[in-house]
């Protein structure tokens, strides 16, 4: 079958969120051909290039989401009134949404079909004229949102908004927005895929959403990370008003409603990203939990010969990911401080970049001034001057060659997060057959499975315990080193992600029918043009698609398209 795979920020390029898990998907589903359909963030992903693709992909067609030039579509009178009628449904069904997480019920009922609605016809009037680029930042589209915060029954916090709040937030729907006016959605694009999967919610599903809307195809969308639980966290850093950061809330919420309701099937990465959904609309009958496949052979070597006591350094604590303010560190030197006077030859190994932009740079050298000032050089004793008992570390230098000898090098592994999605370094630490230490964030639980210690988060004093007990207990470490070892293997690894996937690519193929016209020369429906077999790759019919329409601009930069792909052949 052909797989419409959508992204946004990630595959193909080289740099981006969920790349690495796409291409192991692609990779390994050699038996079905990929059409990817990639949405960009900044001029600077694009530089980096494309991955270098397999033979199964297609083509591909890219799009800006971080800049759009106008589009040079001017709106006629009555265009200009579907665009205002549209728009202002659109507003003000964002405006009088609840929202999802303040105890009421999530979005749903009217005003998800009123908000549904507006969305689809706007993406007909961008279809009909070319694109609503200058439609949507005009002041006819802050005028409607204005009027849906002084609407009746609006929310509170909506109604307060002044001019420059209904700038940012139009602007804001301006971009979300962008993927409507793309040419992605005629016979030769997305209309004629089996399966639409979109990577992640929000905006890369938007595309599915137009092409089931259009052309009937049906989707799939995957979540590891939930887009609004993502924008949530990332609205509280933001210097924006209450009444921005409601109505925003309020838009993402509605888009995340009606991707989980016009979904075939949804699968989160994770039972935490699971209860998010459901939470924010998503059918528990559509929820298929698919745990994310990760690369077991690299921690095979580390995994197979780990004893929980002889090969490690049964005095070494090791903590490996990024360092930034949501993994806790300091907590963790404060609790290191209490475990050293219990066992004063234990050692802390962190092994990590710091987060991109200053902020990750400024929480490193926050957290290395914390670790001399709690432990300072001592002439005496069991270190000597200068060698102090916590190291900063990264993966490829001498001292730690690769991730798999990071894990080799300790006894136990800690995570000490107060925020976390699913935890890919208790992952790689299972594999590596090691004991852990972990709090009580977001999927911590459900991947540990009572192979390891988990204790409450911001909670020095617990962590502190549980590290004690695994320092002091060899035949323990072992016990559930081996016992995690065994459970990632059979939960978590790229094999298992890649069969759930063929079998979820089946069954939603096989309860949707193909809907493809076919015509013979003369213009005239052609019978039983498109066989069954329209689904398995190969040239099953010569007969021709039925164009369904004019080629369209896309909006920002022209979409940049390769069809078909040399095999292997990348940017």
């Amino acid at each position: 079958m052909r797989i419409g795979l959508l992204t946004e920020g990630g595959y193909p390029y080289v740099s981006g969120d969920a790349g690495l898990w796409c291409d192991r998907l692609v990779r390994g589903l050699g038996q079905h051909e990929f059409d990817i359909y990639a949405l960009s963030r900044s001029e600077r992903q694009e530089d980096e290039g494309w991955v270098r693709l397999p033979p199964q992909v297609s083509r591909v067609r890219t799009a800006p989401l971080w800049m759009a030039e106008d589009d040079g579509v001017v709106l006629g009178r009555r265009a200009r009134r579907r665009f205002a009628e549209c728009f202002g449904e659109l507003a003000a069904a964002v405006c009088a949404a609840p929202a999802v997480l303040d105890g009421s019920e999530p979005s749903g009922g009217v005003e998800a079909d009123r908000f549904g609605s507006a969305l689809y016809g706007l993406a007909e009037l961008a279809r009909d004229e070319g694109g609503l680029v200058g439609a949507l930042r005009s002041e006819g589209a802050v005028r409607a949102l204005e009027r849906a915060c002084r609407a009746p029954g609006a929310l509170r916090a909506a109604r307060t908004a002044r001019v420059p709040d209904l700038l940012s937030v139009a602007a804001h729907i301006e971009r979300a927005l962008r993927p409507l006016s793309l040419d992605w959605y005629e016979a030769d694009g997305l209309g004629s895929v089996d399966l639409c999967h979109a990577a992640a919610g929000g905006e890369a599903a938007l595309p599915g959403l137009l092409a089931l809307h259009f052309a009937g195809v049906p989707l799939l969308v995957t979540e590891y990370g939930v887009q609004l639980r993502a924008h949530y966290l990332a609205s509280s850093t933001v210097e924006e008003s209450p009444a921005v950061r409601a109505l925003l809330a309020a838009f993402h919420g509605a888009l995340a409603a009606e991707v989980y309701r016009r979904a075939a099937l949804i699968t989160p990465g994770n039972t935490h990203a699971r209860r998010w959904q459901e939470r924010c609309g998503a059918d528990r009958a559509k929820l298929r939990t698919v745990y994310p496949g990760m690369e077991a052979a690299r921690f095979a070597e580390v995994g197979e010969r780990a004893d929980g006591s002889g090969c490690a350094d049964p005095d070494t604590l090791v903590w490996v990911g990024r360092i930034e303010p949501a993994k806790d560190l300091i907590s963790l030197l404060h609790s290191f401080a209490e475990i050293r006077k219990d066992a004063p030859k234990t050692r802390l190994r962190i092994v990590g970049a710091p987060a991109d932009g200053p902020e990750g740079a400024l929480y490193l050298a926050h957290c290395k001034a914390l670790a001399a000032q709690l432990f300072p050089d001592e002439a005496e004793g069991l270190h000597a001057v200068g060698d102090n008992p916590v190291s900063f570390e990264e993966t490829g230098g001498p001292e730690v060659p690769s991730l798999a000898e990071a894990y080799a090098s300790g006894a136990v592994v800690v995570l000490s997060s107060v925020v976390e999605g699913f935890p890919i370094s208790l992952v790689e630490a299972m594999f590596c057959g090691r004991a852990t230490v972990s709090t009580d964030v977001g999927a911590v639980v459900e991947v540990i499975g009572g192979t390891g210690l988990v204790v409450p988060p911001r909670n020095p004093r617990a962590l502190t315990e549980a590290c004690v007990a695994l320092l002091r207990d060899p035949e323990r470490r072992a016990r559930l080193g081996a016992a995690a070892r065994a459970r990632a293997l059979e939960l978590f690894t790229v094999e298992q992600n890649i069969a759930a996937f063929h079998g979820i690519y089946l069954e939603i193929v096989s309860r949707s029918p193909v809907r493809r016209f076919v015509v013979d020369d003369a213009g005239d429906p052609l019978p039983f043009g498109v066989p069954a077999e329209a689904h398995v790759l190969g040239r099953w019919t010569e007969a021709r698609l039925m164009a369904t329409g004019r080629p369209r601009w896309a909006a920002g930069a022209p979409v940049r398209a390769t069809a078909p792909l040399p095999a292997g052949e990348g940017a």
